[in-house]
């Protein structure tokens, strides 16, 4: 029997598994915290409290397995255990992120979840050595108690910690002997009165008394453990005691428990008010839970895709509008009629940019969510490496699209995993190179202009640009005679070729040649560039650059042979115009010389797989537009028929089976109706850096 609907159950599967996610994420956070500080009560709380929400979430959505491997690992999660082994308890518990996210993954793929009996060894082998070296205290005895509190009961036993009292938990076993059972209840009852506040008892009154063996209860006191069990041994009534500090309950409603008391103690200390102020505070202080619940809500990401294009439709219907008024205009100049339409398209655009805004804000998420997941894999990295390495972030709240922030995840890791690898140096050549025995990855973004930029900088050995071009040569990636032409960054570029590695062997790390290759291709396609440099023995800076969002683009427009194409305007450096005589061959290339610098010329309709759709008369123009085009360091001029002027452009994802030119990223459609082509500038330039030869690129 189903509780829900099955719409309702793959809502309340898919929601399952992306706070899942989130709970890895922080387990992964705690994780790395306790290998700090193993001992730190807080720390193996937050743990606790991670493992105890993803056993319940698992186990209601049917994930037994899941449940139950995170209730095992609840076992291990104690104080006493961190003491007595120290970062072995992180180890366990970054082993079980591990293993969690591996049962996740199958989940979601409705496979069978791998097994987890390694770390079911690992736990119990913690658990029975702990056991064997923490002294039990004496008090404590056999009696096999549950303790099994109401979510009432632990809010009191919450608030009674809180304010600084000891709770216990007292198990008491009556004597068999006893032949009244009911009046011993009462005196046990009593005692425990005298000792403290009683905050829970089981049974809770006389009716069960007939059939007592064992009676439980929560037991705040100011009282020594000793003192308690010494009150508590009744002659002839009670035969055995077991007594032991109660857990903090490690949910996060106690938590947020704590700190509302915490807020409200102290404003009420710090402002004395009159007792209507304090009660009117009180109130305010109790809805900061409903406040902290209701300022979010979780939308899926589809959804704002699909108002994301709605908002592009009404773009181009704003454009198709405005080509329309201009119409008007022209033919009836003086009707009066043209200012109200002309008002009213004016309030429409305005309405409609700050929609596009709002909607783009809406895309936007932190780098946070991306850099979380970076302290982990540096600590992996560098065990694996024998290395020790830290890890400093800045720049996390600064904002990018989710769609890029989605796709930058594979590219960054490969940037982090090579700096600690290749970058950092070991600790004897860092000590004889004068440097501090850690080394140091930077990761950092921010925003420059339209785009953002996210840097990955080591303080290790840096790049041997010797090496490089050696490696190239030995791999066939360039030939020896060429060599020698590239420039320093143009030989930095080369690791980002297909198989380049300087790695002496291949480990489990790197040194396939695999990872810097995927780094470009997909900067690539996000229309972003790579930029290296390099200071050898002091480090590697390795700067991604990426537009704000994909959904749409400030572009330059411009014919050639017949066909309308778009630019990024963030690429324009500048337009120019020249004559034929100005046009020189240099190797097989068209060049020109502007000012002190020599560009490559480029002929769209030269270029394969794109052609043109008019025929030219064979004349050349006297006069020719050339855009500047700028990406990195990289310059080369475009050679086009005619400008048509600047225009906002929501960018289609074209189709494969429509156009297979890597040349152009995407189009766009006009407000009349015309498909204008996007053009991909980092292919072209890329297309330009494998034909050889490069000496006429500036």
């Amino acid at each position: 029997m189903s509780l829900f609907p099955e719409d309702r159950n793959s809502e309340l599967r898919a929601l399952f598994f992306e706070s899942a996610n989130e709970l890895l994420q922080s387990l992964n956070e705690a994780g790395l915290d306790l290998e700090a500080n193993p001992t730190d009560e807080e720390v193996i709380r937050r743990v606790r409290r991670a493992v105890h929400t993803l056993k319940g979430d698992s186990a209601a959505c049917g994930f037994h397995k899941l449940s139950e491997l995170a209730h095992e690992l609840e076992d291990v999660l104690s104080p006493q255990i961190g003491l007595s082994v120290g970062s072995r308890l992180a180890d366990i518990v970054l082993i079980a992120a591990d293993n969690f996210g591996a049962m996740l993954s199958a989940y979601q793929r409705n496979a069978e979840p791998p097994s987890a009996d390694s770390l079911r060894v690992m736990m119990r082998t913690l658990i029975h050595g702990s056991a064997a070296s923490v002294p039990t205290a004496p008090a404590v005895s056999g009696i096999a108690a549950q303790f099994h509190w109401t979510e009432y009961e632990h809010l009191m036993i919450s608030e009674a910690v809180h304010r600084g009292e000891t709770v216990y938990n007292v198990a008491l076993r009556v004597d068999p002997a006893s032949l009244m059972h009911a009046a011993a209840f009462q005196l046990i009852r009593n005692v425990l009165h005298a000792c403290g506040t009683l905050i829970a008892l089981r049974p809770e009154d006389n009716s069960a008394a007939e059939t007592l063996e064992i009676v439980e209860a929560a037991l705040a006191s100011n009282q020594s453990q000793e003192h308690i069990a010494q009150r508590c041994r009744i002659p002839s009534v009670v035969s055995d005691v077991r007594i032991e500090r109660a857990a903090t309950p490690d949910t996060a409603e106690h938590e947020l428990l704590g700190e509302l008391l915490e807020v409200q103690a102290t404003t009420v200390a710090s402002r004395p008010t009159s007792a209507a102020a304090n009660a009117d505070a009180a109130k305010a202080t109790g809805s900061a839970a409903i406040t902290i619940a209701e300022s979010s809500l979780r939308v899926d990401a589809a959804r704002i895709d699909a108002v994301m294009n709605l908002v592009g439709e009404l773009i181009i219907g704003k454009s198709m509008l405005h080509r329309s008024l201009t119409e008007f205009d022209q033919r009836h100049a003086r009707d009066p009629v043209r200012a109200k339409l002309s008002d009213a398209l004016a309030f429409q655009s305005r309405v409609l940019d700050e929609l596009h805004k709002c909607v783009l804000k809406i895309r936007m998420v932190p780098v946070e969510q991306l850099f979380r997941r970076f302290p982990r894999l540096v600590r992996d990295v560098a065990k694996q490496c024998g290395k020790d390495v830290a890890l400093e972030l800045s720049g996390q709240n600064t904002d990018l699209d989710k769609g890029i922030l989605d796709a930058l995840a594979e590219p960054l890791m490969h940037l982090v995993r090579n700096a600690v690898d290749h970058g950092v140096e070991d600790a004897e050549q860092r000590i004889a190179a004068n440097k501090p025995a850690r080394g140091t990855v930077y990761l950092n973004a921010y925003h420059q202009g339209t785009q953002v930029v996210i840097e990955v900088r080591d303080d290790g050995r840096g790049i041997d640009l010797v090496q490089i071009r050696q490696h190239a040569v030995e791999k066939g990636i360039v030939k020896a005679a060429e060599i020698q032409r590239l420039t320093d960054s143009e030989v930095m570029n080369l690791i980002f070729e297909p198989g380049f590695s300087t790695a002496a062997e291949i480990t489990e790390v790197s040194g396939r040649g695999v990872g810097m290759d995927v780094v470009r291709t997909v900067i690539d396609n996000l229309k972003g560039t790579v930029h290296v440099s390099s200071v050898k023995g002091r480090g590697t800076t390795i700067q991604l650059r990426m537009p704000l969002t994909l959904a749409s683009i400030q572009t330059l427009l411009f014919r050639v042979g017949g066909r309308l194409f778009a630019v990024p305007l963030s690429s324009v450096v500048e337009i120019t115009r020249i004559t034929d005589s100005e046009i020189h061959r240099v190797d097989q290339r068209e060049v020109l010389r502007l000012r002190e610098q020599i560009l490559t010329l480029v002929r769209l309709d030269s270029l394969s797989q794109i052609h043109a759709v008019v025929v030219q008369d064979g004349k050349k123009k006297k006069r020719n537009f050339v855009i500047v085009i700028g990406a990195a360091e990289k310059r080369f001029g475009l050679v086009v028929d005619s400008l048509v002027g600047e225009e906002e452009l929501v960018i289609k994802a074209l189709p494969t089976e429509i156009i297979s030119s890597d040349l152009v990223s995407g189009a766009s459609i006009l407000g009349d109706g015309t498909v204008v082509l996007i053009l991909n500038v980092p292919a072209v330039l890329s297309r330009l850096s494998r034909a050889t030869p490069l000496g006429a690129i500036a």
